[in-house]
C-alpha cells in the first residue's frame, strides 16, 4: 500500500500507464545568426499558441469554461512583452532559441518557486509546463499523447502538467497517480474538474508501480494498493458503486432551499476567483456568490486594471448572478505575491505585512480605482464589499469614508449606484474576532475567513510540514472563536457568513448550524454535498453535538467524537 495526497474524490481500478516525458536535449550554442533564432522560436511560439487555443476549446467543451482558462493562461504567460523582450534580448546576444527559452524560464522558475504562497508556486508550475512545451517543438521531441489510452487506464507519472491532464479521454482514465503535486496544482483542479480520482505526491511511483500493473485509486484517503487481493478489490468495487451512487444523490438537491432538517433556512453562496467561474456556481445551484477574490484581477499582467476593466468585470458577475447576492472582497495582495508594477516589497513575514487593506489604505489611487468601480457596478445587482485582514475599526472606519465621498461625488455627477450599498468586514485576524462586537457596531455583515483565522489564532505555517500537524479548524481557541464572532453578529442583528474551505467540511456543519451561521460559502462543486450535510440537522441535534464538543479540551478529542457522532448518522 503507498500512500499520497488525495486530491480528486473517488475510486479507481484498473491497470497503469506509465506516462513517461522523453529527455529533452539540445546542444546551447552562443554565436547564433540572431534573425534565423527569432525566426525559429516565433514559429515555435505560433504552434504552442496554436495548439493551446485548441485544446482550451476542447477542454471548454468537454470539461468547463473555468478549467479551460487554465490552458489559455499557459498562452497568456507567453504573450507577456517583459518574458517574450527578455527571451528576445539573449537571442540577439547570440544564444540559441533553446537557451534562451530555457534561462529566461529557469529564471521566472526560480522567482515564483521560493516564494511561500501555493498560489504564486502554481505558476511556476505552470511556466516549467511552458518551458516543456515550447521546447519539445524547438527539438522535435515528441511529448506524452495521453489522448489514446485503454479503457480502464490508471495513468502513473513523475508528474501531471496541465497541458498533459487536459489531454486526457476521461472516458478511458479511471485514476491519477504522481510523484509530485498538491490539492491545489492546476493538474488536481482539472483532475476533479474531470472527476477522475487522483492520489499526488506518490513517493517513488514509477519504481514501485509498473506498466500493467493492477492497481487501486482511493482519492479519498490517499491510498494506493498495487496489485490488490480479490478481497482488497471487492471492497473497492462496493466503495466505487457507492461513491457513484451517492453522487448522482447529490442531483436531488438542485433547486431546493437550503434548509435545515427542521426548516431553518440558510444561505449557500459559492466562491470565486474570476469572473467566469460565477457560471460554474450557477450550474452546481448555487444561491449566490460569497466570495469574489479580486486579486486575480491585477495578476498576470504589466499594470493595474483601470476604473472600467474592473467595472466590466464586476458587472459580468452581477449580471450572471441575476439579483442574487454577491459579496466582492477588496485587492488581498502582499509581499508573498510577485507584482512588479504594485511595487510590493519582499517582507521577512508578508502574511503579517504590508498587505491587504493595510496595502490598500497606503496605496489610495489603486484602492480609490477599485472602490469607485466597485459602486458603480453595484447599479447592476445585488453587490456587498467586503474588506480583508482588518484588526480595528479605524480600518474599517477609513474605508466607509472614502464609500460616502466617492457615492456624493457621484451623486453630483449623476452616476447610478445602490445608495443601500453593504460593507462587511472579513474577519480572519484574532484581533478582529476579539473586537466582534465593536466591529459589529460598524458593519453590514460578517464574514469569516477560516483558513487565515486557523493560521493566526494558533500561529501556524500550514505550509510549514514541521508545524503543520497543528493547522486544525477543531481546535478549541478557533472553535471558540468562531461561536464568538457569530454570537456577536447576532446580537448586533448583522448576517455572518463563512467563506473559508470549513464551510464545507461535512463534521464542522452541525457545529455551524448551532452556532447560528446564516451564510456557507463553498467552492462551487461542494454546494450540493453541503446543502445536503445541512439538510441532515435539526437545531437541536446541532445543539446537543456542540454542547458536547465544547466541553472537550484537545482538538483530537474533538475530531475523534465528531466522526462517531457525524458519521455515524
Amino acid at each position: 500500500m503507498l500512500k499520497g495526497i488525495g486530491v480528486s474524490e473517488g475510486y479507481g481500478i484498473g491497470r497503469a500507464a506509465a506516462a513517461v516525458m522523453p529527455e529533452i536535449k539540445y546542444v546551447p550554442k552562443t554565436d547564433c545568426d540572431s534573425k534565423s533564432e527569432r525566426l525559429r522560436f516565433e514559429n515555435a511560439l505560433k504552434i504552442f499558441t496554436d495548439n493551446n487555443s485548441e485544446l482550451a476549446e476542447q477542454v471548454s467543451r468537454t470539461v468547463g469554461q473555468k478549467e479551460s482558462e487554465i490552458i489559455l493562461g499557459h498562452i497568456m504567460m507567453m504573450q507577456d512583452p517583459y518574458m517574450r523582450s527578455e527571451i528576445e534580448k539573449s537571442i540577439d546576444k547570440g544564444n540559441c532559441a533553446e537557451a534562451a527559452l530555457d534561462s529566461v524560464c529557469n529564471t521566472f522558475i526560480a522567482m515564483f518557486s521560493a516564494v511561500d504562497d501555493e498560489m504564486t508556486k502554481q505558476r511556476a508550475a505552470d511556466i516549467e509546463d511552458i518551458r516543456t512545451e515550447i521546447l519539445s517543438i524547438l527539438t522535435g521531441v515528441k511529448r506524452v499523447d495521453l489522448s489514446k489510452l485503454d479503457k480502464d487506464t490508471v495513468i502513473v507519472a513523475r508528474e501531471l502538467t496541465p497541458s498533459m491532464t487536459a489531454c486526457i479521454n476521461k472516458e478511458n482514465v479511471v485514476g491519477i497517480i504522481t510523484e509530485t503535486g498538491s490539492k491545489t496544482s492546476h493538474a488536481a483542479i482539472l483532475a476533479r474538474a474531470m472527476e477522475i480520482p487522483a492520489v499526488l505526491s506518490v513517493e517513488n511511483a514509477l519504481e514501485q508501480i509498473k506498466h500493467g500493473d493492477e492497481v487501486i485509486v482511493d482519492g479519498v484517503t490517499g491510498t494506493v494498493i498495487v496489485s490488490p487481493s480479490d478481497k482488497e478489490k471487492n471492497v473497492y468495487i462496493s466503495k466505487r458503486d457507492e461513491y457513484i451512487e451517492r453522487r448522482s444523490r447529490l442531483r436531488e438537491f438542485v433547486g431546493r432551499p437550503t434548509c435545515t432538517a427542521d426548516g431553518r433556512r440558510v444561505e449557500l453562496l459559492g466562491n470565486i476567483g474570476t469572473p467566469q467561474e460565477a457560471e460554474k456556481v450557477i450550474s452546481q445551484d448555487g444561491e449566490g456568490i460569497g466570495l469574489f477574490r479580486t486579486e486575480f484581477l491585477f495578476m498576470d499582467r504589466s499594470a493595474a486594471p483601470d476604473e472600467n476593466e474592473q467595472l466590466e468585470a464586476y458587472k459580468k458577475v452581477l449580471l450572471t448572478m441575476k439579483g442574487k447576492q454577491v459579496i466582492i472582497r477588496t485587492l488581498d495582495i502582499g509581499g508573498d505575491k510577485d507584482i512588479p508594477y504594485l511595487g510590493l516589497e519582499k517582507e521577512e513575514n508578508p502574511f503579517l505585512g504590508f498587505r491587504a487593506i493595510r496595502y490598500c489604505l497606503g496605496h489610495e489611487e489603486i484602492f480609490d480605482t477599485q472602490l469607485r468601480a466597485l459602486v458603480r457596478a453595484s447599479s447592476y445587482g445585488n453587490l456587498s464589499v467586503m474588506i480583508p485582514l482588518v484588526t480595528g475599526t479605524e480600518e474599517f472606519r477609513s474605508v466607509k469614508k472614502k464609500v460616502v465621498e466617492i457615492m456624493q461625488e457621484f451623486d453630483t455627477s449623476n452616476i447610478p449606484y445602490d445608495k443601500n450599498l453593504k460593507l462587511g468586514v472579513m474577519i480572519e485576524t484574532p484581533s478582529a474576532a476579539i473586537i466582534a462586537d465593536l466591529l459589529a457596531k460598524e458593519a453590514d455583515f460578517f464574514s469569516i475567513g477560516t483558513n487565515d483565522l486557523t493560521g493566526y489564532t494558533l500561529a501556524v505555517d500550514r505550509g510549514n510540514a514541521n508545524v503543520a500537524y497543528l493547522y486544525s479548524v477543531f481546535s478549541p481557541a478557533v472553535l471558540r472563536t468562531i461561536k464568538h464572532v457569530i454570537t456577536e453578529a447576532k446580537k448586533a442583528n448583522i448576517p455572518v457568513g463563512m467563506c473559508g474551505e470549513a464551510a464545507a467540511d461535512p463534521l464542522l456543519i452541525p457545529l455551524l448550524i448551532s452556532f447560528g451561521l446564516d451564510e456557507y460559502s463553498v467552492s462551487a462543486s461542494s454546494v450540493l454535498s453541503t446543502r445536503r450535510e445541512i439538510s441532515r440537522w435539526t437545531k437541536e441535534q446541532a445543539d446537543e453535538i456542540a454542547d458536547k464538543i465544547m466541553s472537550l479540551e484537545t482538538e483530537n478529542s474533538i475530531v475523534e467524537q465528531l466522526k462517531k457522532t457525524v458519521l455515524s448518522i
